[in-house]
């Protein structure tokens, strides 16, 4: 019986996606949006942005750098967001906007994700961004495009998200559906990015890049074994959906990585599949592992003296390598 219900809930889905379009859009859907008057928001660098973006695109510099705290990686405040959504004309209260980056980038989802965390509707992402924009011979332009300010006074904050407390206390009270979208060596805690390693007691691990149709696809572009991103194009919807199969459709879905960017990439495209209860747990890792007591599994603790050793070595081997050098400078 259950299985059956799944069918339905599947079918069902399929056939709404079919008849709107759902938050992640192909190239004819990017160009419908700024034909009802969308605001098309390009998250990539300005120096990239100045290279060459999509016709009418809007720029606030490299939404990694603007909206997320060097140290806690946790976004601004709404104040902080009003001045930079205003400055850059754009109305997120009350305008449609659609995010790009380049194919397959989590920034974008983040970006996205940035609109309804200050309370306005979720942005829509053009997945294949400039590489599909490009590849389907589209014309680019590297003229700044600068919409007339608007004053804001975003009042939310953390909507469509949850805090290490919620996510500490859903844990201990068992049954959680928790998505963890970082790599397998993140997941078994032999990669360590903070304070200790391991996962989330119960989380099940689907890493972002398996939502492409090749999960390798950044690391063969890292290592040059390719030289496009046509690996990062996104899973056919059946695909999709045979990935998240595990999962309940129904049922809360709280989605994190190391700092909520991954995440954002698979929480939108649960969304989109018609999951309806997906949150991003905002702090992700990082500051669930700050929380000690917090229940994890692979659990690994930092060994602070033997880093600060390395780091030791490191300094002593740089200290001979200048003074080799000095040697070498011509005498005066």
């Amino acid at each position: 019986m259950r299985v059956g219900l799944l069918a339905v809930f599947w079918l069902l889905s399929a056939l709404l996606s079919s008849a709107q379009a759902g938050l992640v859009l192909d190239t004819t859907q990017v160009e419908q949006a700024l034909a009802r008057g969308a605001v098309l928001w390009d998250a990539r660098s300005a120096a990239d942005y100045a290279q060459g973006h999509i016709p009418g695109a809007v720029n606030l510099g490299s939404v990694g750098d603007v909206f997320r705290d060097p140290h806690r990686e946790d976004p601004p405040s709404a104040a902080v967001a009003s001045l930079l959504f205003g400055r850059a004309g754009m109305d997120i209260l009350n305008r449609d906007v659609v995010v790009y980056a380049t194919q397959g980038d989590p920034y974008a989802y983040f970006a996205a994700r940035m609109i309804e965390y200050y309370g306005g509707p979720h942005a829509k992402v053009y997945h294949g961004g400039i590489d599909a924009w490009k590849s389907a011979g589209k014309p680019l332009s590297q003229q700044v495009t600068t919409l007339p300010p608007v004053t804001l006074n975003l009042t939310q904050e953390r909507v469509g998200t949850l805090w290490t407390q919620d996510v500490i206390e859903r844990v201990r009270a068992g049954g959680a559906q928790i998505v963890d979208t970082r790599t397998p060596k993140e997941f078994s805690g032999e990669d360590i990015r903070a304070i200790r390693g391991g996962h989330i007691q119960g989380a099940i691990s689907i890493p972002y890049e398996s939502n492409w149709q090749d999960p390798a696809a950044a690391l063969k572009l890292a290592s040059r074994q390719v030289s496009h991103r046509e690996g990062m194009a996104l899973k056919q919807q059946n695909d999709l959906r045979a990935l998240y199969a595990k999962l309940d459709p129904e049922k809360e879905t709280v989605v994190y990585c190391q700092s909520g960017v991954r995440a954002s990439e698979t929480a939108v495209i649960l969304r989109d599949l018609g999951f309806t209860r997906v949150k991003v747990y905002e702090p992700s890792w990082l500051g669930y592992a700050g929380v000690l007591n917090a229940p994890a599994e692979n659990e690994v603790f930092v060994n602070v003296g033997a880093i600060n050793g390395q780091i030791s070595a490191l300094q002593g081997k740089l200290r001979t390598l200048e003074a080799e050098l000095a040697k070498l400078q011509p005498r005066h």
